[in-house]
This record gives structure tokens, C-alpha cells and sequence, in this order.
């Protein structure tokens, strides 16, 4: 690893003997006291800024080098400049568990609630009472399971809280009974009842939001059948992937088409599986984000059409007063 040309090696082979160790796990940033105990003095590091060796990223928070800092280091220099007890947490947490796939911008940091901060730039201070038992890891950063959780509780709408909850799991990097005991410290919760819905269907296979939607607006709330979920397949040419839902039972297929996993460029990816299933002898259905959200009643007529064209005896019913599927 680089920083500003020099490696974090050689910069910090130039620290006192007491702080090289600390400095390169910590991508080359210190605080003030970590520099006063391991044995310089307040002249000492004065000097160090004034030279141009180091450089002062917060109050008391300093990079022992003088190029741009990096991502790490960022991080780094948001915890020590919380101080004692700080951990990364919500977006910056989520980013450094696999659980989000870009960096997060301000640096999101926890604090015990006692503790009465103000947030330097580019960082956002939460409070919590229980934050010293939900600490792991190298930089410290919430659990998996508080991550989850903490973010549901900011999400601005229920498919976000979905989303973070089968991520999670889809990821394997939780599971269901490390989420539930979780949510059991917690008092305050909420999306209580929501959370434990979509935690049960992300366990039995549903891979994401529209995958989660597709089962509560179309299928359970009209009455069709229950599918197989992501069901492994083999195409003829040797692609393997899976299938979002199977009605084996007749020969049909349903394929959720989300709105960011499909771009255009990967539309060959959804042909394979479509004339793989061909292939099977099953007809394949494809819905997109659009026709399970804001038309989930007419899919649900249509798949339910299909199902009955190939055997099913059921019939789709209505889920409210006004939808109008299997009243024709």
C-alpha cells in the first residue's frame, strides 16, 4: 500500500520504535496521546507538523506522512478523533462487512451515549447506549447484525429496511438466528413485526426487495401456489445460475428482473435462463420492478392464467374489495 508516493512501510519505518507497529495498523494515522505514551513530547510532535513530516487531519489527530490520505486512513482519523469507545457503524460499517458496494459519504462513527461530542467534517456522530457489546473487528465497527439493524431504523421506507435484511443474508454474511437475538436486545424497534416477515422469507429464499415483494403482493396475497425459490440450473451450455421461482409442479417459471441487477448489457444473461427453461420444456415469465409494485394484481391474474393453462385447479383471489382478480 501507497500513500502520496511513499509506502506506509517505509514511512512508518521512520517512527520511534514504540509507535511503528501502531501506526501501520492504523494506515499511518495516530492521536496525540498514542504519540505522548509511546514517548514523544508535545515539541516533538510540533516539530513533526511544522517540518512537514506529518500533518494534521483533526484536532489531535494526526497522518505521520505528508501525500493524500487514503480511505483507511479517513477512517481511521474519524475513529481517533471520536476518541475512546468510537466505532464505525451504519454506511461505513455496512461497507466494510461487504453489506454495501461504495464507500460512504460522511463517515458514519458511534459513541457510547454518554459521551457529548461534536462531529468533525465529513464525519456523523450516533449515540448509543449498548455500543461497547456490539464492537468487533480491525478497525472497530458494529456487528453484522447491529449494522442491519441500525440501518433499518434510518431507512425511509420499508423496501429500503427489505433490502439491507436480504442483502444481508443473500451475502451470507448473517443468519437468522444471529438477526433474531439481535433484535431481542433491542427494546425500541422499529419495523418489529416487518423485520421478522422479511427475515423468515430471506431465510426460505427470497434474494432481494422485488424478490420479497413478488411473494407478499403477488403470490400470498391472491392465493397462487407456492414455487420453489432460487432454484439451481444448468444451461445447455454449461452456464449455471438459478431460478427465481419454479411452480415444478407445472412446468412454469417466474424471473424477476430488479431494477439495477439487470442492465442491458447483461440481457443475455436473462435470454440463457429463459431458453433454458424452454429447453426444460417450462414457460418462462418475466416481471419487471414495475409489474410487481405498481401493477401486482394484474401479474398475479396473468401468472395465475398461466398456472391454470398447465394444470392448476386454484384460482387466484382477490386481496382487497377493490382488486378485481378472479372476479371475471
Amino acid at each position: 500500500m501507497s500513500v502520496g508516493g511513499a509506502t506506509l512501510l517505509d514511512m512508518v519505518s521512520k517512527l520511534p520504535p514504540t509507535l511503528r507497529n501502531l501506526a501501520q495498523r492504523q494506515y499511518g494515522v495516530i492521536s496525540r496521546s498514542q504519540a505522548l505514551r509511546a514517548g514523544l513530547s508535545p515539541d516533538m510532535i510540533k516539530f513533526r507538523i511544522r517540518s512537514g513530516r506529518w500533518q494534521q487531519l483533526h484536532l489531535g489527530v494526526y497522518a505521520t506522512f505528508s501525500g493524500t490520505a487514503g480511505r483507511g486512513a479517513k477512517l481511521w482519523a474519524a475513529l481517533l478523533a471520536a476518541g475512546p469507545g468510537a466505532a464505525l457503524s451504519y454506511q461505513t460499517a455496512a461497507e466494510l462487512h461487504g453489506l454495501s458496494d461504495k464507500p460512504a459519504s460522511p463517515i458514519h462513527v458511534s459513541v457510547p451515549r454518554e459521551r457529548h461530542l461534536v462531529a468533525v467534517e465529513g464525519v456523523r456522530l450516533h449515540r448509543s447506549a449498548g455500543i461497547a457489546d456490539a464492537i468487533q473487528g480491525f478497525p472497530p465497527r458494529t456487528t453484522v447484525e447491529e449494522t442491519v439493524l441500525d440501518l433499518t431504523q434510518v431507512a425511509k421506507t420499508f423496501d429500503d429496511v427489505c433490502g439491507w435484511v436480504t442483502r444481508a443474508i443473500a451475502r451470507e454474511l448473517t443468519d437468522e438466528t444471529r438477526l433474531h437475538a439481535a433484535m431481542t436486545k433491542r427494546e425500541r424497534l422499529r419495523w418489529r413485526a416487518d423485520l421478522h416477515e422479511v427475515l423468515e422469507a430471506a431465510v426460505t429464499g427470497d434474494h432481494s426487495v422485488l424478490e420479497f415483494r413478488y411473494h407478499r403482493d403477488v403470490e400470498r396475497a391472491h392465493g397462487l401456489p407456492e414455487p420453489d425459490r432460487q432454484v439451481p440450473f444448468t444451461a445447455k451450455d454449461g452456464r449455471r445460475g438459478r431460478r427465481d421461482r419454479v411452480y415444478s409442479e407445472y412446468g412454469v417459471v417466474v424471473e424477476l428482473d430488479g431494477r439495477l441487477a439487470h442492465p442491458e448489457e447483461n440481457r443475455w444473461k436473462d435470454k440463457a435462463r429463459d431458453n433454458a427453461a424452454a429447453v426444460a420444456r417450462q414457460q418462462s415469465l418475466r416481471y419487471d420492478w414495475a409489474a410487481v409494485t405498481k401493477r401486482p394484481c394484474a401479474t398475479a391474474a396473468e401468472v395465475g392464467e398461466v398456472l391454470r393453462n398447465h394444470g392448476w385447479r386454484g384460482r387466484p383471489r382477490p386481496c382487497s374489495p377493490g382488486c378485481q382478480v378472479g372476479r371475471e
